[in-house]
Order: C-alpha cells, then structure tokens, then sequence
C-alpha cells in the first residue's frame, strides 16, 4: 500500500561548490531507488537558489525516510552533487496529534558527497496528500437514557432522559 507525499522544495540558502557560487541547481527528491524526481533548475544563480516546486511522489509504507539532493550542472553536462540531506518519514507522517493536509516547513542541513556537513541548508514543505474516500456505512448506535414515566413527555422528550452527576456541576474544592 502506498500514500501521496506532495512536497515543495521551496529554497537553498549557503550553496557552494568548493567555495563558488553554483549555477543551474535543481533539487532531486527520491523516495527508494530508481524513483527520483527533480526541479527545473533555479532562475536565479548563486547561494540562495529559489524554485518554489510542488513534487508529488508515491511514499511505500515502509519508507522509513527519503533523501533530497541540490545538484548544479557542470560543464561537462552532467549534474554534480553539491549537498543531500536525508529526511525521516517520522518529520511529517504518522504523527496522530497532527490533521490530515497539514503543512510542514521543515529545513535541513546539508552534507556533501563524503557525508561532512556543509554551510548549505535546503527548505522544504511536507504533507500527506488525502487518501482516496473509503465508503461509510452508518452504524446504529444504542440509545443512552432512562425511560420517561409519563407519555406526553415521552414524546416531547424523544422518549429518554438523561442524567448528569451531581459532582459534574460542582466547584473544585482544594
């Protein structure tokens, strides 16, 4: 079984590649092997790349975290690795406190090819897309109450009463 995970890779801030400026940066998200999905490159060259992009990708249950790279293209063609991060799942999923749809901005620290920490830091936003609706079948609930005596105010009453404890409405006593 699988869930949506819609994330926007919003900006970088601090991104060099030994010690320059980068160009034509893009950021590639990949959830498990073989499945990456990545941005246009950045608009604007330099340390603080912005691309504001909404990746949706399919997220196993198993998934324990994905990983999300900033790339620059180098001259050969190819892109290079300026810095990853890796984030837990656990960041922004499976917490039951949290609705369904709720955005999470989250920013990390990046580490370079060698895994030592860089001055680069990438921002992003999470959230669980909805889950495809399930049919509901309604349930009949028991009625709660006591019988009223009288007729008439059984009809007027819809037939139960209702009590409340007598030390639900009192005051605290310290």
């Amino acid at each position: 079984m699988k869930r949506a995970l819609e994330i926007t890779l919003m900006s970088a801030e601090n991104i060099q590649l030994n010690k320059k400026p980068v160009k034509n940066a893009v950021v590639a998200v990949r959830v498990e092997p073989g499945n990456e999905c990545s941005t246009k490159p950045a608009l604007d060259s330099g340390t603080n790349p912005t691309w504001n992009e909404n990746v949706v990708v399919d997220l196993p249950l198993h998934t324990g975290f994905i990983t999300v790279e900033v790339k620059c293209k180098s001259s050969s063609g190819s892109y290079k690795l300026v810095g990853g991060a890796t984030v837990p799942v656990s960041d922004f999923a499976g917490d039951f406190g949290t609705p369904e749809g709720y955005v999470h901005f989250l920013s990390y620290r990046l580490r370079d090819s060698n895994g030592v920490r860089t001055d680069g830091i990438i921002n992003i936003s999470a959230k669980m897309a909805a889950p495809a609706p399930t049919r509901m079948y309604e349930v009949p609930r028991p009625e709660i109450g006591v019988p009223v005596s009288d007729q008439r105010k059984m009809m007027a009453a819809g037939g139960l009463v209702t009590g409340v404890p007598v030390w639900y409405a009192q005051p605290c006593r310290c």
